[in-house]
């Protein structure tokens, strides 16, 4: 057992540097073509975490919502606008400083908010089916997806407008 627990770590720690590095390069990067295929990378990561989890299923709907579906729509607006490259203005002095300093405040308080929680354990209870977890989203769930859609919607007719200006002389 000592053997499996090592290796799990040694693949949490890899993954967790994946999802990092990935989400680093979202964060930094110019071309926005590499930024998606980044943000894919750290999808991925995330549903490598939850089949190192043991929620197999939530792995297989990250992949096929997340970098399936989402992903490809990001990449399909991106190259309807045609803006690969980012073009920032110019930040304001100490703007990255006071940016640094908010979200490790923010994480501060997220740690000592969750650090007291008492977290249910797994042992006892019925596990949850896939057909449990259909039925809600049928049922209780539809209202979210619904709205979902609806953005996802307005996104592309979104970029197709802005395509469309480009196409008419626009400096956009």
């Amino acid at each position: 057992m000592q053997i499996i627990d090592a290796i799990r770590l040694i693949v949490f720690g890899l993954l967790s540097a994946l999802v990092l590095v990935g989400a680093v390069w979202v964060a930094t990067l110019k071309n926005l073509f590499r930024a998606a295929l980044s943000l894919g990378l750290v999808l991925v990561g995330i549903s490598g975490l939850f089949l190192l989890m043991g929620a197999e299923f939530l792995a297989f709907v990250q992949i096929l919502v997340y970098v399936g579906a989402i992903l490809t729509m990001v990449i399909f607006a991106i190259m309807l606008t045609g803006r690969l490259q980012t073009t920032p203005d110019e930040p304001l002095p100490g703007s990255r400083a006071i940016a640094g300093v908010a979200s490790l405040a923010l994480f501060v308080i997220l740690s000592a908010a969750t650090a007291g929680i008492e977290w249910p354990s797994l042992d006892g209870g019925e596990p949850i089916t896939v057909a449990a977890i259909g039925q809600q989203m049928v049922t209780t769930l539809v209202l979210p997806f619904e709205v979902v859609s609806l953005i996802f919607v307005a996104v592309m007719i979104g970029a197709m407008v802005i395509a469309g200006d480009r196409g008419r002389g626009s400096t956009r």
